[in-house]
């Protein structure tokens, strides 16, 4: 009889059929009209679509990203009834602390690529971490949810399991998360699980207590953040309310259109980065990268299921009762 709990070597290697089906797939798009606008106010630009079509069709190497995942120690296992993959990459350094990384929506497991080799090996061994990366439910190269209930918190408790099969909950680990991995990180730390000591967010929505709060030491910084979300809940938000009503509805034309897909993820991380013109620093995104996500949802045929996390959710994460120390991403 198998093992319940057993957890299994993951090698990805995406058929060449399924390739060649994207490349006539982004051949035959049907283009929409042009925008009657001269911004991205009405959406992704249909040049810009054509210009990133181009690119996937004549220079991306969906391989080397392949090639990326496959560097990395994966696997899965099965907790209540969904098959879990995951990158569990130790670090050389035995005394590391375990860290729990969870992505949100539109990511995946590739929002960590550009900090693991930094947490896991850095210039002073006390900073180092053994990171476990969890894809979730629904999202490449998880299994797909067949009943409902696998919002936050079962997604959490799914997340303590996991760490209990790969034997840290005898020792101290942390958790840390954005977006949706904020709120299943937040749950953790209601949950206060054996072992986790404490929880760093970088997407903000808990209050603090009335008599912890603390003047802001960069006012601008977050009249800023404010000022961006107050824009964002108005002119950015019609994904939301898609994705938790209607996630069926929506999938049929992303799981047919590469395109569909495309743009319906571009325009997040394009909207959503800091990618000011006159800002001094590098650009958040290569076209490669952003095709790199694009194409995992794609090759997993995730974009349904992933959005059913919306309709999963409700954000009651507010009133949770953090038990454990929580740490912040500061606005700069």
């Amino acid at each position: 009889m198998p093992d319940s709990n057993a957890i299994y070597p993951f090698h990805l290697s995406i058929p060449q059929s399924e390739l060649d089906d994207l490349q006539t797939r982004l051949r035959l798009t049907r283009w929409p009209d042009k925008e009657t606008v001269s911004d991205d106010s009405q959406g992704v630009p249909i040049a810009t679509m054509k210009a990133l079509c181009l690119y996937w069709q004549n220079e991306y190497n969906w391989r080397k990203c392949e090639d990326l995942l496959n560097s990395y120690p994966q696997f899965t296992t099965t907790i209540d009834g969904v098959e879990i993959y995951f990158l569990h990459i130790r670090s050389k350094h035995e005394n590391a602390l375990p860290m729990l990384l969870t992505h949100g929506w539109p990511g995946s497991v590739l929002e960590f690529r550009h900090v693991i080799d930094k947490l896991i090996d850095p210039e002073d061994p006390e900073d180092a971490f053994h990171l476990i990366i969890p894809a979730l439910p629904g999202y490449a190269f998880s299994g797909k949810p067949t009943e409902t209930g696998w919002g936050i918190k079962r997604t959490a408790k799914a997340w303590v399991e996991l760490m209990s099969r790969l034997g840290y909950t005898e020792a101290s680990w942390v958790a840390q998360g954005g977006d949706w991995g904020a709120h299943i990180s937040a749950c953790l730390g209601n949950m206060a699980p054996k072992g986790l000591k404490a929880i760093h967010l970088n997407s903000i929505f808990l209050e603090p207590k009335k008599e912890i709060l603390t003047p802001t030491r960069n006012k601008a910084g977050e009249n800023r953040a404010m000022d961006f979300d107050a824009h964002r809940d108005v002119h950015h938000y019609g994904y939301y309310t898609q994705q938790k009503t209607r996630p069926q509805t929506l999938g049929y034309g992303l799981a047919s259109s590469p395109i569909a897909q495309a743009s319906w993820i571009y325009e997040k991380l394009l909207s959503w980065s800091d990618h000011n013109p006159s800002s001094a620093s590098s650009p958040p995104f290569t076209t490669g990268e952003i095709l790199d996500n694009i194409s995992l949802y794609w090759f997993s045929n995730s974009a349904t299921s992933s959005a059913r996390f919306y309709f999963e959710c409700e954000f009651d994460s507010t009133a949770w009762e953090i038990k454990l120390p929580v740490g912040d991403k500061s606005i700069q």
